[in-house]
């Protein structure tokens, strides 16, 4: 049997939904290119999530987000949550589901590191469970909740942010988050497994170092555990990192703009995906 006939006979034989081409030649309006669909940014008050939130919106989307807090300048739907217990995922996911229908695009950004940064033994249950509650089951509950109203048309798209740190642990400054970021990446591509055969993309994005406040409280916070100054402890981070080729830290529009292209219909064809944004960091293949 040639290689056509394989791919005819699986054709005929699988049961998939074709997730529809983006063809080259067609018209379309890139500042607008989402218009008509809704996106759901979690996290999105800050740091990346608001660039993610600004450039969907810039996209035509019609955004929502939720954090815990509501910011004073607020300029999208928010859900006032925490997402970190189950009680934050339901409100979001019946909030969503009562007032949009569901969403076409899920951006599951939220994730961070409060623990301190000295290594194994300092870490309590607590710090493990937040860690993991936080970065993964965030996301897991959330894509449980809201996945099934795209697979009921066929469509739509889940991001889930994750870090190079999932293939880069820093054992000195954020174990427990590297451990979490690390089961996000297999539970997403095991994810897109299932469902994009059903027409439902899933991709991961994971960022390098990113300038933002969370990034530099993180810093203090590891400079105060080790009675060092917080320059001191960015640049033994920076070292434990190989250092940024590049020569700076992503901005979180850099982000922003990723993730912008993969879930529009000009990235219609990835799927399963991590991208890695982090200024050639990892240097091995």
């Amino acid at each position: 049997m040639n290689l056509l006939s394989l791919i005819v006979q699986t054709h005929h034989t699988s049961e998939f939904c074709l997730i529809k081409p983006f063809k080259m030649d067609e018209k379309m309006n890139y500042d607008r290119e989402l218009a008509g669909k809704t996106a759901l940014v979690t996290g999105g008050t800050k740091g990346v999530g608001r660039a993610i939130a600004k450039r969907l919106a810039l996209a035509g989307a019609n955004v929502l987000i939720t954090a815990r807090n509501k910011p004073a300048d607020l300029a999208f739907y928010f859900i006032a949550a925490d997402l970190a217990v189950p009680e934050g995922t339901s409100k979001v996911i019946g909030e969503v589901i009562e007032n949009f229908g569901g969403v076409d695009i899920l951006i599951n950004n939220l994730g961070g590191s409060e623990t301190a940064g000295d290594g194994f033994a300092v870490l309590s249950d607590n710090d493990w469970e937040m860690a993991l509650r936080t970065n993964l089951l965030a996301p897991v509950r959330l894509d449980r909740g809201l996945l099934p109203l795209m697979l009921a048309k066929g469509e739509g798209v889940i991001i889930h942010i994750a870090s190079i740190q999932a293939r880069l642990p820093l054992y000195e400054s954020t174990l427990p988050y590297a451990a979490a970021k690390a089961g996000l990446l297999n539970y997403s591509k095991s994810l897109s497994n299932e469902v994009t055969p059903k027409g439902v993309r899933v991709l991961t994005v994971s960022p390098g170092w990113i300038k933002t406040e969370a990034s530099v409280r993180m810093m203090e916070r590891i400079a105060a555990s080790s009675g060092i100054s917080t320059e001191e402890a960015t640049q033994n981070v920076m070292y434990a990192l190989g250092g940024i080729p590049i020569g700076r830290p992503a901005d979180p529009e850099d982000v922003a703009e990723l993730v912008g292209f993969v879930v529009s219909p000009r990235a219609s064809y990835l799927s399963g995906t991590e991208f890695i944004i982090d200024g050639g960091t990892i240097r091995t293949i």
